[in-house]
């Protein structure tokens, strides 16, 4: 089986060290991020570009931007076809909230540029609550203060939690009550892959036997879920199999990216076409086994299948969370200059430095663009293309 999954990590495993820096260019507009891209000369510029877009509040920009960095039109065996045909499409979020109450570790990936990823994610935070976990691991965080502060700010980790549904699920945690923790390995100069998923491993055990009757979530990047070998050989073993190694707990791993759309279709999975959903599904078949990959793989217990995104008004469906977010019309004739940010700040978030809670770009005066937002009282700040606030005014969004 040929499945295309970029996996090059020099970016990230450069960046997750570095503390966020408070600048007023953290959201930028398109125009400035393909500039950045077109004068950088490192190799993984596209990845920092794409990482750019989805901070930026671009999703599809973020996937067609990603797809530079090597990919590739994926194919299928017979055999895994048939093989794949052996399971039947069951609602991921459903399924996950019924096994969460027989376990005890969850770990949920995601791709650093995908906000979809962390949607879902967030969607699954009341019922696992409910189903008694308390705890939730966030790789991107190093804020000591976040459970004291209940809101992440620029400061509060890597770049990643720039992002807005990156913050709304921290946000939405606390609300919930989790209690959110760090664990992210401690950086020297000449610690090494290994020493990383040593670490993380070592940082949540910590944290499990510390509290022993008590169900954790973790929220990883990447290939940390990995519960076999991992693709980068010198690891050995991921952050995921030495956390079992350590606690004697195996975890439920749960592995969303490559059933997740790209941003040209024709570098998609051909499994989720197959599995054909408007919902995101993990794949069962009759013996209760779920579908984690060809025959044999054993990376994580089972992949999510996400659908291909429908848009309104320039906005992915899924942003709503099944309809709880309202999507807020930006009028045009509020704007007297384009192109132009705009974002939506939780009240009392903005003045400390907070993340908004959705941002958009709008290039001209004949573009429909809408933020999507929960019930509540916002702070809307718009920036030229200078990057200064030329409107600011509150919104209540019922």
């Amino acid at each position: 089986m040929k499945l295309a999954l970029t996996t090059v990590f020099v970016l990230f495993s450069i960046n997750i060290n570095l503390h966020a820096q408070v600048t007023k260019k953290v959201y930028k507009f398109s125009e400035d991020i393909e500039t950045k891209m077109e004068k950088d000369t490192v190799p993984w510029k596209t990845q920092v570009g794409a990482t750019d877009y989805a901070i930026s509040g671009n999703y599809k920009k973020a996937l067609e931007t990603w797809d530079k960095t090597g990919s590739e039109i994926p194919s299928i065996s017979a055999q895994d076809s048939v093989y794949f045909k052996e399971f039947k499409s069951q609602n991921a979020k459903e399924y996950i909230l019924n096994r969460s109450k027989k376990e005890k570790i969850i770990i949920i990936n995601e791709a650093h540029n995908n906000s979809r990823h962390r949607v879902f994610t967030t969607s699954l935070l009341k019922g696992l609550y409910k189903n008694g976990y308390r705890f939730l691991g966030i790789e991107a965080l190093s804020d000591t203060l976040i459970n004291q502060r209940k809101f992440p700010v620029l400061e509060s980790g890597s770049m990643y939690i720039h992002e807005s549904q990156y913050s709304n699920l921290i946000k939405e945690a606390l609300d919930i009550g989790f209690i959110l923790f760090n664990y992210e390995y401690k950086y020297v100069k000449g610690k090494t892959g290994k020493d990383r998923e040593r670490e993380q491993a070592k940082n949540i055990t910590k944290v499990i036997v510390q509290n022993p009757n008590s169900k954790f979530l973790i929220h990883c990047g990447y290939d940390h879920l990995n519960e076999g070998i991992p693709g980068i050989k010198e690891w050995e073993k991921a952050m995921a199999g030495r956390l079992n190694d350590l606690t004697g707990i195996n975890p439920f791993t749960i592995d969303q990216i490559p059933g997740s759309e790209k941003g040209n279709l024709k570098f998609n999975s051909p499994y989720i076409q197959m599995a054909n959903s408007k919902k995101p599904v993990v794949m069962v078949n009759a013996k209760g086994k779920t579908y984690n990959g060809e025959i044999n793989e054993n990376k994580a217990d089972c992949r999510i299948i996400h659908p291909l995104s429908v848009y309104n008004n320039g906005r992915a469906d899924w942003l709503t969370l099944d309809g709880r977010r309202k999507f807020f019309h930006i009028p045009a004739n509020s704007i007297s200059e384009y192109p132009v940010l705009v974002m939506a700040y939780r009240n009392n978030e903005f003045e400390q430095e907070g993340i908004p809670a959705d941002i958009a770009e709008i290039t001209n005066k004949n573009q429909t663009v809408d933020l999507v937002l929960d019930k509540g009282n916002y702070r809307i700040i718009v920036k030229n293309k200078d990057y200064k606030i030329i409107q600011d005014y509150q919104q209540k969004i019922n």
